[in-house]
This record gives structure tokens, C-alpha cells and sequence, in this order.
């Protein structure tokens, strides 16, 4: 009976890694292409367009606030769609938000799609971690944070393709901008069926859904909310402005993307190698606190060593390595201390505490960027930001799931 039960297992297991691999083309286009390739195409279209960098920040603050509103409803278009169809819809939708961005050079149309595509994304990225936390519902925590480590790693695949694509699309000049947009949304689309193919492999929730948390459940998550709103904030500005801080310091477009494309291998492999062990077996609020102070470290660098390619790629390694931790702590944590009902309203509630900080974090560093002292005055805003949100974090309790 064992021989067989083995192989079995070993079966069941590859399985539920592949849907989570299926459901991780999500976070590619949420995360991977709609935010953080954005990073990438900033320095273009902030020359090409002639905006001060408080505008270029406001192009993500309208993308976040979309991501807030997004969020907010997450579990509403659950209920209401069924979490497959609100997860693959919100990444269609999504998709054709990043074609059409590449056909307008208008600002308040490219502050629309940018509102559009934070939402879709939201929507997308919220209900597809609850599906990533529901693969294995009955499993043990460090297997079910591992499948959840899985869907996260999209993040970093997304941002590897970015570092990939979006610079050759800007080899043939300022113009190029429109070309990694529309490479990106295209690549979106193709994202669509292996996140379609993940999506249905999970069963719908059964029973009822909340569609928002008890009173006590939230005020039990506080520090966690704290924490993801000041982290959300710092992570996000340093993402935002890093590639024009490399840029002014001297540094060419294929370091650049070296740097993305670092950043990204980073990520993937410590999601996968290490976070997600890490954010299973630790309690209470740690992993979090963990998760903020390293990704403080991955931004001083860039701010204190001597500009060039050394710093550049330190940085990319750590700060690689942590940011996407963040989101799978907050999961885990959300997991853990709420009943099954309650997941995708908390991940939701969360999410949007995430959004209000990556809302304000880039339009504040952009502020502080235009004035003396330049992107990296705004870049130290992000590691203030950190250092908080790791204190905030070490308030949080462990409590069971009620």
C-alpha cells in the first residue's frame, strides 16, 4: 500500500503545483507587466511626453487608486461571477487595457487605462490568490503556503519577460514606449490560457462567502494592515523610480535591463526556495517584519554605494529576493487566522490596505524627486517607509481562525 500511496501523493502534489503554475500567469500580467513594466517605460515617456516626475508618479498613483477600488470589490465580483470567471475576465480586460495604452499619448486617457487596468488586476490578482490558497484547502500550512509561493512567483516571471522584452521594444528609440505596451498586452493575451486552464482545475467555493469581515476578525489583522499600507508605499516608489534613478546616474539601457531581469530571477527563486518555507513556518507577524526589513536593504545600494553597475545589481539581488514576499506573507497570514469563508474578503481587505500605500508611496517620491536632491531624495522616502512598516509588522498576534 505504500508503494502505491508514494507515487500517489508525488502525483497529486505535481498536479497541484502545475495549477498553481497555471494561476500564476495572474500576477504576470498584474503585477509583472501592468505595474512593474511601467518602471521600464517611464523614462521614455517622461522624456517623449515632457512630465515632471510627480506626473510620471501619478500614472501609478491612478493605476493604484483603480487597484484600491478593485480590491475592495474583489469579493463581490467572486460572489457575484464565480471566482473563475472574475479571475480570467479581470485578466482579459486587463490585457486590452495594456494594448490600448500603447495607442494614445494623451494623459488623461493613459491615467484611465491606467485606473482600468489597476482594477481588472486587482480583481484578478485578490480572487487568484484565493484560488492559489484553495488547491490544497485541506492541507498543512507549509504545503499550502508553498502552492502559494508558486502563484506569487508570476510577479518575478512577469518582471523577467519585462526585463526582456520591454528594452528591446525601446532599442528603436524614445517612440519605442508604444511598442512595449503593445508587446506587453499581447503577451497578456497569450497569458490567458494557462490561467484559464489553472482557474478550472479549482473547484468553486462551496458554501457561503463573506463578503466582508467581521468586526473582530479585521481589528485582529490591524498591525498587518499597518504594515501593508507603509510597505505597500515604500516598495512601490522604489520600483517606480529605480530604473530613471539608474538612468540619471549614468547607467545604459542594457544594465537596465540587466537589472530587471536580476531582480525578477531573484524574486522567482527565493519565492519559490525559501518564502515559501519561511512564511508558513513563521508566527504572528515576523515574516512580515522579516520581509520589510530586507527589502529596506535591497534599496540602500542603489542610495549609498557608488553609482554604478556593482550597486545596481547588489540591489537587484535583495531587493529581488524580498518585495514579493510581502504579498505571499500577507496571504498566508490571511490563511491562516480566517476562516475558509472569510479568505478571499480578507485577502481582498488587505489588498486594499497594499493599494492605499502603493496610491500615495509613488505620487509623494515623485514630489520629493522634482525638488533638490533629485530621484534619490524621493528613493529615501521608500526606505523610511520600510523601516516602519517592519515595526508595525512585529505588532501583529498570532490568533486562531475564527
Amino acid at each position: 500500500m505504500t508503494a502505491v500511496s508514494v507515487p500517489a501523493r508525488q502525483a497529486g502534489a505535481l498536479r497541484q503545483a502545475t495549477i498553481a503554475l497555471g494561476l500564476a500567469a495572474g500576477p504576470v500580467v498584474a503585477l509583472g507587466f501592468t505595474r512593474f513594466a511601467y518602471a521600464l517605460l517611464l523614462p521614455p515617456m517622461h522624456q517623449e511626453l515632457h512630465w515632471t516626475y510627480a506626473q510620471a508618479g501619478g500614472m501609478n498613483t491612478a493605476n493604484a487608486l483603480g487597484y484600491i477600488l478593485g480590491a475592495a470589490t474583489a469579493a463581490h465580483w467572486a460572489r457575484r461571477l464565480g471566482g473563475r470567471a472574475a479571475f480570467v475576465g479581470g485578466l482579459a480586460v486587463s490585457a486590452l487595457a495594456l494594448l490600448a495604452t500603447a495607442a494614445t499619448a494623451t494623459m488623461a486617457v493613459l491615467l484611465a487605462l491606467r485606473f482600468i487596468g489597476g482594477f481588472t488586476t486587482a480583481v484578478a490578482f485578490v480572487v487568484g490568490s484565493a484560488l492559489a490558497a484553495r488547491i490544497a484547502s485541506g492541507a498543512v500550512q507549509r504545503r499550502s503556503a508553498s502552492l502559494v509561493a508558486v502563484y506569487m512567483a508570476g510577479v518575478g516571471i512577469g518582471v523577467v519577460i519585462s526585463g526582456l522584452v520591454v528594452p528591446a521594444a525601446l532599442a528603436g528609440g524614445d517612440s519605442g514606449w508604444r511598442l512595449g505596451w503593445l508587446l506587453m498586452g499581447s503577451l497578456a493575451v497569450v497569458a490567458l490560457l494557462p490561467a484559464w486552464l489553472g482557474a478550472r482545475a479549482v473547484p468553486e467555493a462551496t458554501g457561503a462567502h463573506a463578503a466582508l469581515l467581521a468586526g473582530g476578525q479585521a481589528r485582529r489583522l490591524l498591525p498587518t494592515f499597518i504594515w501593508y499600507v507603509l510597505y505597500g508605499a515604500g516598495y512601490v516608489s522604489y520600483m517606480t523610480f529605480v530604473i530613471a534613478l539608474l538612468k540619471s546616474q549614468g547607467l545604459g539601457s542594457s544594465t537596465t535591463a540587466l537589472f530587471f531581469v536580476v531582480l525578477g530571477v531573484a524574486s522567482v527563486a527565493a519565492t519559490l526556495a525559501v518564502w515559501a518555507h519561511v512564511a508558513g513556518a513563521l508566527r504572528g507577524g515576523r515574516a512580515p517584519a522579516l520581509v520589510a526589513a530586507l527589502v529596506f536593504l535591497g534599496v540602500l545600494p542603489v542610495l549609498l554605494m557608488p553609482a554604478g553597475v556593482p550597486a545596481a545589481l547588489v540591489s537587484a539581488v535583495i531587493f529581488g529576493a524580498s518585495f514579493m514576499a510581502g504579498p505571499t506573507a500577507a496571504t498566508v497570514i490571511a490563511r491562516r487566522m480566517l476562516p475558509a469563508s472569510g479568505w478571499t474578503a480578507g485577502i481582498a481587505l488587505l489588498t486594499v490596505a497594499f493599494s492605499v500605500g502603493q496610491a500615495v508611496g509613488p505620487l509623494l517620491s515623485g514630489l520629493l524627486s522634482d525638488g533638490d536632491g533629485g530621484i534619490a531624495r524621493g528613493l529615501w522616502l521608500s526606505a523610511v517607509l520600510l523601516v516602519l512598516a517592519a515595526v508595525a509588522a512585529l505588532f501583529q498576534r498570532e490568533h486562531a481562525a475564527s
